[in-house]
């Protein structure tokens, strides 16, 4: 015979303490790091010029990027619920820009403008994001930080993103060339010209989806506190 009781339903399994304590620093720490390298590329560049930002700045960013290569291990083992494949997406993207571009053509880093947006959008980016995260998980949501988590991204991704297409393609067309791989800048030919476009379109609209989202939660919250 069959079993008919009925079960409620279970409360939602709290956070782990330890688990919410690691993403707390986790959060913290990257801001702060990004906070950082905004400080230094708007004082270099205020100061020096943008030709001194790489020189400034550049080994320190590349670090503080691949820091975030953890975030592909917190989607993976389930730490937090960010979706796997846009998350390598974004960081597999900025790899490729701090490794693959940056730190190979140093020269061509320091001499283009475009470096100095793309780490402009980064860090504003970052900052915001991983303060919201940080001050979310200890039980604060400032609005103005709020607002700018789900606004900001439609200035500071077409910045960066085509600070990043820019500076691959100046690497393609230029040192690339002549590097100890021949074949490097027909792929980077490939990868900004197949890979970036759907790419960016993936990423953008993940952003636009979940920005919408928040914006219903929070209009649903509104008006049920206003009944």
């Amino acid at each position: 015979m069959a079993d008919t009781t009925k079960t409620k339903p279970s409360a939602k399994k709290p956070s782990s303490p330890v688990k919410n304590a690691y993403l707390i620093l986790y959060n913290a720490v990257s801001a702060g790091l990004w906070a950082v390298v905004l400080g230094r590329v708007i004082a270099t560049n205020l100061t020096q010029g943008h030709e001194a930002v790489y020189p400034s700045v550049g080994e320190f960013c590349k670090w503080t990027q691949t820091l975030a290569g953890m975030e592909v291990l917190h989607s993976l083992f389930g730490i937090v619920r960010a979706p796997l494949i846009t998350t390598f997406m974004q960081v597999f993207s900025r790899y490729a820009l701090v490794w693959g571009i940056a730190d190979q053509f140093p020269a061509l880093a320091a001499g283009s403008p475009a470096y100095s947006s793309m780490l402009v959008a980064w860090a504003t980016t970052e900052v915001v994001r991983y303060s919201y995260f940080a001050l979310g998980l200890s039980g604060l949501q400032p609005a103005a930080l709020h607002w700018l988590r789900y606004h900001a991204f439609f200035v500071l991704y077409p910045l960066g993103i085509s600070s990043e297409a820019w500076l691959i393609w100046a690497a393609a067309a230029g040192p690339a060339k002549t590097w100890i791989y021949p074949a490097y800048s027909p792929v980077l030919y490939a990868f900004v010209g197949l890979v970036y476009p759907p790419a960016s379109y993936i990423l953008y609209t993940h952003m636009m989806a979940q920005r919408r989202k928040v914006m219903k939660a929070a209009k649903a919250k509104n008006e049920k506190a206003t009944q």
